[in-house]
């Protein structure tokens, strides 16, 4: 038994050998691409191919993948990413704008869009450090957190910023729309975060956690919600939500951390207000610091248009 998979073969691949193809697509090794094309595992476009066969972009490409057993790792999928955009792009990063609605990488569990296959299916090459299914991701969004990220190209790439984030090297900037007005409406939330103790998909801050620190400023205040601007020197997962819950001024749409349905039906949102607007770091490559901006989606500007005409 197997997994079967079938998709269309990007345009970046166009000409690539089979073995290769598959090793970029899936996480494979070379070698076991190959074996798959001699197992006959692996047809284009219904006819079956040797490991040297060639592939072209829209082909039909048909694979019968090794069944995951417990403990392997989550193989990269080809999958296109509708709405993602390419912010920038060069020899050693790629910098997209991450719609909602797609992870970072693939995991277990998780069956929608990521943007390592997202990447893959448009065929850019990556770099191979990290868990395969997570190749040059350095930083993560949540899933409902859409903007900007940052993916390595190459292997010094990656190693840089990976100590660069580390180091709390890199600028991150969010801005979310908060229930309520904070007060302070400029102020800095330091409290350790850790898993929930009765949720495993759920964090909390707990004095077992681990360190985390959050600054943020109000940028307009509006009758029933604020929107922040928000800094990290720290990345913990859902850092900004459960911060921003700790001081009961959650994130509009988002009930997991006691956002107000209610009023999340009213601005439209089917997710958190929350988006990471701003990067900035050090070049890998040429040493200069770069920044990159994004602009809200349409759900999130639509939101702030129903509380302006509150006023």
């Amino acid at each position: 038994m197997g997994d079967a998979r079938t998709l269309l073969v990007p345009d970046g691949l166009d000409g690539e050998r089979i073995d290769a193809a598959l090793a970029r697509l899936f996480g494979l090794s070379r070698t076991k691409a190959a074996d798959l094309a001699l197992a006959g595992k692996v047809t284009v476009n219904g006819i079956p191919v040797s490991k040297s066969g060639r592939v072209r972009g829209g082909d039909v490409l048909d694979v019968t993948l090794p069944a995951v057993t417990p403990g392997s790792h989550v193989a990269i999928v080809a999958q296109p990413v509708p709405g993602m955009g390419i912010v920038h792009d060069d020899d050693d990063i790629v910098v997209v704008d991450k719609p909602i609605g797609v992870a970072a990488h693939a995991s277990v569990g998780w069956t929608g869009p990521d943007v390592v296959g997202g990447l893959a299916a448009a065929g850019y090459r990556i770099s191979t450090s990290g868990a395969s299914e997570r190749q040059g991701i350095v930083s993560r969004l949540d899933v409902g957190t859409s903007g900007l990220m940052v993916v390595a190209k190459s292997e010094y790439a990656y190693s840089r910023l990976k100590r660069a984030f580390k180091t709390r090297q890199v600028h991150k900037t969010y801005h979310a729309l908060v229930q309520g007005l904070p007060d302070p409406m400029v102020g800095t939330i330091d409290a350790p975060i850790g898993r929930h103790p009765g949720h495993d998909y759920k964090f909390t801050v707990t004095e077992r956690g681990k360190p985390a620190i959050t600054h943020y400023e109000v940028i307009e205040a509006f009758r029933a919600a604020s929107l922040l601007e928000i800094g990290l020197e720290t990345g913990r997962t859902h850092q900004i939500r459960v911060h921003l819950a700790a001081v009961r001024h959650p994130c509009c749409g988002d009930p997991l951390y006691g956002g107000d349905p209610r009023l999340a039906a009213r601005l439209g949102l089917e997710r958190q207000w929350l988006h990471a607007v701003g990067l900035g770091f050090e070049h890998p490559g040429t040493g200069e610091w770069v920044t990159f901006s994004s602009p809200y989606p349409a759900d999130l500007d639509g939101a702030l248009e129903v509380l302006a005409a509150d006023h």
